[in-house]
């Protein structure tokens, strides 16, 4: 198992993943990031600067990814945590804690001053996770991000 920059051959394979595990905890439909228009390029979108999204290739095939870039909407001092999804054979394995330290490695050297994210009720190891690296709930969305049916928000100092 290896993480690594997505490539343009990955982005099929997110596609795949997001719209297969969104679902498992009932996000989909509007309001989700299932919908964005990002999805089926992810490596285009986050080519531009202060963007970067890694990918978990296991056995030779993409497992999973996780990103930060721009909270729109907001000053440019905020990034956000994007997309972080794994296929249920990565769970568990501490593999979402590696992926944190890369993401907010980036989001460090990029210049951002905090990390916002939104996940949605039942999504609880991932809560744990954000939790266990010092993302702190806050009462409301941050931003523009169209993700209008997510309700829990957090955020973290870097």
């Amino acid at each position: 198992m290896f993480i690594r920059e997505i490539e343009s051959q990955d982005n099929e394979a997110m596609a795949r993943i997001i719209r297969q595990v969104m679902p498992e905890f009932g996000a989909q439909g509007p309001g989700f990031a299932i919908n964005d228009p990002e999805v089926d390029h992810m490596s285009q979108a986050y080519a531009a600067p202060r963007h970067r999204y890694f990918v978990v290739v296991e056995n030779g095939t993409v497992q999973g990814g996780a990103g930060i870039a721009p909270l729109t909407g907001m000053e440019a001092t905020h990034c956000e945590l994007r997309k972080m999804y794994f296929l249920p054979a990565l769970r568990g394995r501490g593999i979402g804690s590696e992926m944190m330290v890369r993401c907010l490695q980036f989001a460090r050297t990029a210049g951002y001053s905090h990390c916002y994210l939104e996940t949605l009720t039942g999504m609880d190891e991932a809560q744990a996770l954000y939790r266990r690296f010092g993302f702190q709930p806050i009462p409301g969305a941050l931003g523009a991000t169209g993700h209008f049916a997510c309700n829990r928000f957090f955020l973290l100092g870097l």
